[in-house]
């Protein structure tokens, strides 16, 4: 289900599920979203860390609930940090698979965007937080408007892509299944839980992403094999891997390699989103075509 576009002039709404907002931080990217002509919404808890850390996980459950049921809020973004899985028993999931919007993030804010998906069957967008906005790259902003303003038919490559496996990866008109993926570390923790469901029945193209800074490749491997011994690599047609590093490590190459010949599934790695310095958008549920020879991700719905 694809929520409404974000209309020029929409509102946007801005919260923090996953960490406390820096005021002074906050106030040219909140300019820059202004001057493009969107209303913006600040959450009340956006500031806040009444519980040491972060605002209580009830007060930041709240805030996106608001922004959830507030009818002139077009598209509700949010940025990563720690701790946004403690949201997901009081996100009000019934509300919003019948009044369907937009959600876009990154990075931890893979566990709010795919319990939502998981729970409403709601497309969630995987790419940007408010933070692009600080420096805003013509790609991004492309990216914000093919994703977010209307309904992207393909994925716009910025970086050149590795097929480290080759093939293609349908998941055609028989086959109801899609983008899924995130974050690298927040995908496993979810794997096995309530609120990351998927249908064995089907097929998906994974997308991961990860960063040196927050893991070493030492600690990619481990999450990689976690979510190879979770059951999902069954369902998964192909893989679709992000940013990870300046430097590309061949040690790095070599186990993504490993993986898509363990599975026979085609894998690509590219630098068009993640931690870098590109961040494309990725449509978490909607159907691809992901053509790894050809270095392409079609949108098939």
């Amino acid at each position: 289900m694809i929520a409404p576009i974000l209309s020029p002039g929409g509102t946007i709404g801005i919260c923090s599920p996953s960490h406390v907002a820096n005021f002074e931080r906050y106030q040219p990217i909140l300019y820059q979203l202004r001057r493009r002509g969107f209303q913006v919404i600040e959450a009340e808890h956006l500031y806040s860390s009444s519980d040491t850390y972060l605002a209580t996980p009830q007060e930041r459950a709240d805030d996106l609930n608001r922004l959830i049921h507030d009818p002139a809020v077009q598209l509700i973004l949010f940025g990563g940090g720690e701790g946004g899985n403690e949201l997901l028993p009081m996100i009000d999931y019934d509300y919003l698979r019948a009044h369907p919007k937009r959600l876009c993030s990154y990075s931890d804010g893979t566990f709010v965007l795919s319990a939502v998906w998981s729970r409403t069957g709601v497309t969630t967008y995987y790419g940007m937080a408010p933070g692009a906005f600080s420096d805003l790259r013509e790609y991004d902003y492309a990216n914000f408007v093919q994703h977010l303003m209307g309904s992207a038919e393909a994925h716009i490559a910025n970086t050149p892509w590795q097929p480290l496996t080759g093939g293609r990866a349908l998941l055609n008109e028989a086959i109801v299944g899609g983008l899924m993926g995130g974050y690298l570390r927040n995908v496993a923790l979810m794997l096995g839980g309530d609120y990351l469901r998927y249908d064995r029945q089907q097929k998906y193209v994974l997308f991961l992403e990860d960063h040196e800074k927050f893991g070493d490749r030492a600690y990619v491997s481990a999450m990689l094999s976690h979510i190879e011994q979770s059951g999902v690599m069954a369902c998964v047609s192909g893989l679709l891997v992000g940013h990870y590093s300046e430097t590309v490590y061949p040690e790095l190459l070599s186990r993504l390699t490993r993986l898509g010949q363990r599975w026979g599934i085609p894998v690509v790695y590219c630098d068009d989103f993640g931690h870098g310095r590109s961040h494309a958008i990725l449509d978490i549920g909607r159907r691809v075509e992901l053509n790894a020879d050809q270095g392409t991700m079609t949108y098939l719905d």
